[in-house]
């Protein structure tokens, strides 16, 4: 009996939406196009017309899932000082998310074959789009001296498979061995990349000012 349960939806949100609950029952290999349309509440071919194999539905899925833990870590440290403060935050704050988030820990505990790739191949989606805000933001944080000088391609690459090995390690880590996992990426992003000018007061914790933002593991908030 399934435990994930989907409103009703026909446009590309209900679909991923349903994706998402049959997923998290069933893992990625066990997830069907007719199993995802039934939750959704459509036909098999209105599925199959959008995303016309399971691959691509489950690449869409994991676009619109961690694309929206970027766009929630760059709101969570937008009142960092420096560019290159928010930089530092914004990393370690993504990959807080991500070794918390339950999409990602469903794929490691089940289907965790299907990551390879990320690791062994070129970059996905996802991390395409986390390099490229990098670049961005390391471009700007040098034009205001907190970032170092050197290629922002190449310091964004090396900095996102610095943070790449905490998150697939995510199922093997409890709290404690987290949160010192986080502590010491964020030193070693602070080290590598920012100046003496670009380092405020030093590392304040990951999650916002003062340690946490709202809504991160080991809080209260919902």
């Amino acid at each position: 009996m399934s435990h994930h349960l989907v409103s009703v939806g026909t446009g590309e949100d209900g679909l991923l939406d349903a994706t998402h609950a049959t997923v998290l029952d069933f893992g990625v290999r066990r997830t069907t196009l007719s199993e995802v349309a039934k939750r959704a509440g459509v036909s098999r071919m209105t599925v199959y017309r959008r995303h016309p194999d399971g691959a691509g539905l489950i690449r869409a899925l994991m676009h619109r899932e961690f694309g929206a833990v970027l766009t929630r870590a760059l709101a969570d440290v937008c009142d960092r000082g420096t560019v290159g403060e928010r930089l530092v935050a914004a990393c370690v704050r993504t990959v807080e998310l991500l070794v918390t988030h339950p999409l990602l820990l469903r794929l490691l505990e089940v289907d965790p074959e299907l990551l390879l790739p990320y690791v062994t191949g070129a970059p996905g989606r996802f991390q395409e789009e986390a390099r490229a805000t990098l670049r961005e933001a390391i471009a700007s944080g040098q034009a205001d001296g907190s970032v170092r000088a050197g290629d922002p391609a190449l310091l964004a690459a090396t900095a996102e498979t610095a943070g790449r090995g905490l998150v697939l390690a995510a199922r093997s880590l409890d709290d404690s061995q987290r949160e010192a996992g986080l502590r010491e990426l964020e030193l070693l992003l602070a080290g590598y990349l920012l100046t003496e000018g670009g380092r405020g007061d030093g590392p304040r914790g990951v999650g916002g000012p003062g340690g946490r933002a709202p809504g991160a593991p080991g809080t209260t908030a919902a």
